[in-house]
């Protein structure tokens, strides 16, 4: 059978050509491999290079290899966090005519680091607590979308820095099922798979020394659950308000978007005795600031890093002498949030050296230069200039930072 490759892009076969599919991953030679940290997984994967693309290459049976490729790219379609799918390769074979098993490609998450990495130093709880928000926040995601893992574990996960907290992606979608809609009972099957995954593999930390000693892998891989009932609650939740009290809807849909999510549909009805009003979220999507500055100034973001952005957008714009909000000759907010991109963001982040900058990306540099304006203002009692902080924090804070985002190549 002939080399097929299926792909996303026109543009990636020609590029794929050059990888030495004749020989099984595991002998893939050093000039083709990217020293970047694995986690662990039931298959041999590699990270290569592709032209520019740093690419993701897992060995696996043909059937199961276009069904996770399928899956991957319905997550994609329907917005959700998981790495981005390039490409299927079968009819591998070696030099002898033996065939080889077919690959899945996707694309290098950039700046993400499997958790283990994470704990080549031992991870304080509270950094940790801020993992299991992103991991609830990334399952109840999965589960409003019709998604069931199947395999929830921080081993199918990577995480991705986000404005002082962290973003979670899906990782392995092999085991994973796209419905309609989940039943309870699907949705409390993924849960109780994450809780005694998450408390197995934390277990093991443990057991390598890697975990904090205050932290107990039982209570944290049951910590999970509660926070993502926490979250499901919240947004799923029916609300009944006094009749004439809509701005009780008002503050119920305010809130929802302080946790990052937007109401697309919703169901109000009035009691029969005109006494009361039910409000019920039907459609909630995540990334309400997202969508927001992406559609201000054509950034994109994490969720986190969008609301830290436009906070400093919405500062800045009132500083400005033709902001006037309501005033028909005042400059529109999208032409001031251009300028800010031109005149403010760019400027701030070009600043900071390309080879210094490591895996992160433009907005958590930015907002890593928003953290160390206010440290050194606080510090020195007044307004410091950005220029000034730009050149304080590549001398004191990077070289830290770099040490943190760009760990030793593991297993």
């Amino acid at each position: 059978m002939a080399l097929q490759i299926s792909a996303t892009n026109p543009e990636h076969p020609a590029l794929l050509l050059e990888l030495p599919w004749q020989l099984p991953l595991q002998e893939w030679p050093p000039e083709v491999l990217v020293p970047l940290p694995r986690g662990i997984s039931r298959h041999i994967v590699r990270y290569a290079r592709a032209g520019d693309e740093v690419i993701a290459v897992k060995e696996l049976a043909e059937r199961p290899a276009l069904r996770e490729y399928g899956l991957l790219r319905d997550l994609d379609r329907l917005g959700i966090p998981a790495v981005d799918p390039l490409a299927v390769v079968t009819g591998r074979a070696d030099g002898a005519g033996a065939p080889l098993e077919p690959v899945l490609i996707t694309r290098h998450l950039r700046g993400s680091l499997p958790y283990r990495s994470m704990f080549e130093t031992t991870m304080r709880p509270a950094t940790m607590h801020r993992l299991m928000d992103a991991l609830a926040a990334l399952l109840v995601r999965l589960h409003l979308a019709g998604f069931a893992w199947g395999d929830c574990s921080l081993s199918n996960t990577l995480f991705r820095r986000d404005a002082g907290a962290y973003a979670a992606y899906l990782v392995d979608a092999e085991t994973g099922e796209l419905h309609p809609r989940l039943s309870d009972g699907q949705r409390d099957y993924d849960l109780d798979l994450a809780r005694v995954n998450i408390s197995g593999e934390l277990l093991d930390l443990e057991a390598s020394g890697a975990l904090h000693p205050s932290v107990d892998p039982i209570e944290f891989g049951t910590e999970i659950c509660a926070r993502y009932r926490r979250l499901w609650e919240e947004l799923t939740r029916t609300s009944v308000y006094p009749a004439g009290k809509h701005h009780y809807i008002e503050r119920r849909i305010r809130r929802l978007n302080d946790l990052g999510f937007d109401v697309a549909e919703m169901q109000i009805e009035h009691a029969a005795n005109g006494d009361a009003v039910t409000f019920v979220p039907k459609v909630v999507d995540a990334g309400h600031h997202q969508r927001q500055l992406l559609r201000l100034t054509g950034l994109d973001a994490e969720e986190n890093q969008a609301r830290r952005l436009l906070n400093d957008l919405e500062s800045w714009m009132a500083t400005q002498d033709d902001h006037a909000p309501g005033d028909p000759l005042g400059a529109r907010p999208e032409v001031l949030a251009h300028r800010w991109v031109r005149d403010v963001f760019r400027p701030t982040v070009r600043a900071v050296p390309v080879e210094l900058r490591g895996a992160m990306d433009p907005a958590e540099i930015y907002h890593e230069l928003l953290e160390h304006r206010w440290y050194l203002s606080e510090r020195a009692q007044h307004d410091i200039g950005l220029d000034t902080v730009v050149a304080d924090y590549i001398a004191t804070i990077l070289p830290r930072a770099r040490e943190t985002l760009q760990p030793t190549a593991s297993d």
